[in-house]
C-alpha cells in the first residue's frame, strides 16, 4: 500500500496562511467606540442674602438655680418625704437621718457641761471665803491669786462645755433636711435604709421663678454667637410662637464630652407655660448691610496668583475669576466675578479644564424633570 503525499510547507505558504488568519480576526473583532470625556462634580446654585448668621439649636427648659443638697453629717436614712416633681416650700422636710448617735453625743455634751459649771461654781465659792480671809488679813495675797486663777479656769471650762454642747445640738438638728427656698425636686439620689456620707448630694431642688434654656454651641460658631444680640426661643410644644431671649453665659471651657460650649438663654416672663424639662429651640440671627454672595472654601480654584471659580453653564465649565471679601464662618464671601443664579462648581474643580462638559452629582435628568414639574396653567398635585 502506497501513503498518501502532502504537499511540502514552505515559508512562501506560512506568511500567506498568517495574513488570512489576521483578516479574519480583524473581520469578527469590532471597532472601540471612543467615549465622551464627562466629569461628576458637586455644584451649588449662588444666592445673595443679607443673612450673616443663622443658627438653630436645641436646648433644655431648666431653672435658673438648682441647688443640690445633702446632710451635713453622716448617717442612715430612716425617711423620705418627698418624690421627683413634688413642689415644696422653705424649711419643708425632706429626708431625715437615724439622729440616736447624734442625740447620745448630744447628751455626753451636756452631762460634760454641768461637771464643768459644778467645778466653777465650787471654784468660785471658794474663792470667795479666801477674799474675806484675806480682808482680815489671815491670808497672804499670793493664796488669794492662786484661788482666783482657779475661779478663771473653771470658768474658761465651762465657756469650752457650752461651745462644745451647742455644736453637738446643731449635729443632732442635722439629722433632718430641709428645702432652703421654695421650688420644685427634680432629682432623688438616695433611699431609706441608704448610709451617706457628709455633704453628699441626695435631693435636687429647682428654684421657683425663672427659667431658663441651655444649648451646646459648636466650636467654630461659638466666637460669631457670642457677640449676636437677636436671639429668639420657642418652644417645641408651641413652635408658632417666638419670643426674645437673652444670653445669659455662655461657658468658657468646652465639654470635655460633647466638645461644645454650654449656654444659658433666659426666658422671659411672658412665656409662662414653659415647664423644666421641655425641649425649646434657641435661633440666633444677624444681618448684614448689603447682600453677600458665599461659597464654600472647596469651590475656590488656584492658579498662579488668580483665584477663580468653575460655573457650570448647559453641562459645559468656564473659568470666573473672583475676589474673595472675605471670610463668614466655614464660607467665604465673594466680592465679584459671579451674580447669584449662577451654578459653581463646590467640589472637583482640581480635575476639570476650560470647555470640560460634566454632570451634576444629585441633579435629576432632564427627562426626569420635565415629569416631575407640574404642567404651565396646572397645579401640581
Amino acid at each position: 500500500m502506497v501513503a498518501p503525499r502532502f504537499p511540502r510547507w514552505s515559508p512562501r505558504l506560512s506568511a500567506v496562511y498568517i495574513t488570512v488568519v489576521c483578516a479574519a480576526l480583524a473581520a469578527c473583532s469590532k471597532p472601540v467606540e471612543k467615549t465622551e470625556d464627562i466629569r461628576p462634580v458637586r455644584a451649588m446654585v449662588l444666592a445673595s442674602s443679607d443673612i450673616d448668621v443663622n443658627a438653630e439649636f436645641a436646648g433644655e427648659v431648666r431653672a435658673r438655680v438648682e441647688s443640690k443638697l445633702g446632710f451635713r453629717v453622716g448617717g442612715k436614712i430612716v425617711s423620705r418625704k418627698v418624690d421627683v416633681g413634688m413642689p415644696v416650700k422653705r424649711g419643708q422636710v425632706l429626708m431625715a437621718l437615724d439622729p440616736q448617735d447624734l442625740q447620745l453625743s448630744q447628751a455626753q455634751a451636756m452631762a460634760a457641761l454641768r461637771s464643768a459649771e459644778t467645778s466653777r461654781d465650787l471654784a468660785q465659792a471658794d474663792a470667795q471665803r479666801y477674799r474675806e480671809l484675806r480682808s482680815k488679813n489671815f491670808v497672804s495675797q499670793a493664796v488669794l491669786d492662786e484661788k482666783e486663777s482657779g475661779l478663771r479656769a473653771a470658768q474658761s471650762a465651762v465657756d469650752a462645755q457650752q461651745a462644745l454642747y451647742r455644736g453637738q445640738s446643731n449635729q443632732a438638728n442635722y439629722a433632718t433636711l430641709t428645702a432652703d427656698v421654695d421650688g420644685v425636686v427634680t432629682l432623688v439620689e438616695a433611699e431609706v435604709g441608704q448610709v451617706v456620707a457628709a455633704g453628699t448630694p441626695v435631693v435636687q431642688v429647682a428654684k421657683a421663678g425663672e427659667k431658663e434654656i441651655v444649648i451646646g454651641l459648636p466650636e467654630d460658631k461659638v466666637d460669631a454667637l457670642r457677640k449676636l444680640s437677636d436671639v429668639q426661643v420657642r418652644l417645641w410644644a408651641d413652635p408658632t410662637r417666638s419670643v426674645a431671649g437673652k444670653i445669659r453665659e455662655i461657658s468658657p471651657v468646652a465639654d470635655p464630652a460633647t466638645r461644645t460650649y454650654t449656654a444659658k438663654v433666659t426666658i422671659p416672663d411672658s412665656l409662662a407655660d414653659a415647664k423644666l424639662g421641655m425641649t425649646a429651640v434657641v435661633q440666633f440671627a444677624s444681618r448684614t448691610a448689603t447682600p453677600q454672595i458665599k461659597v464654600p472654601l472647596t469651590a475656590l480654584y488656584h492658579e498662579k496668583a488668580t483665584t477663580s471659580v468653575w460655573v457650570v453653564e448647559r453641562g459645559v465649565v468656564r473659568l470666573v475669576p473672583v475676589t474673595v471679601a472675605g471670610a463668614a464662618g466655614n464660607d467665604l464671601v465673594l466680592g465679584s466675578g459671579v451674580k447669584a443664579g449662577q451654578t459653581v462648581v463646590t467640589a472637583g474643580v482640581n480635575l476639570l479644564k476650560p470647555g470640560q462638559k460634566v454632570t451634576i452629582l444629585g441633579a435629576l435628568p432632564a427627562a426626569t424633570a420635565a415629569a416631575a414639574a407640574p404642567k404651565a396653567g396646572g397645579a401640581a398635585k
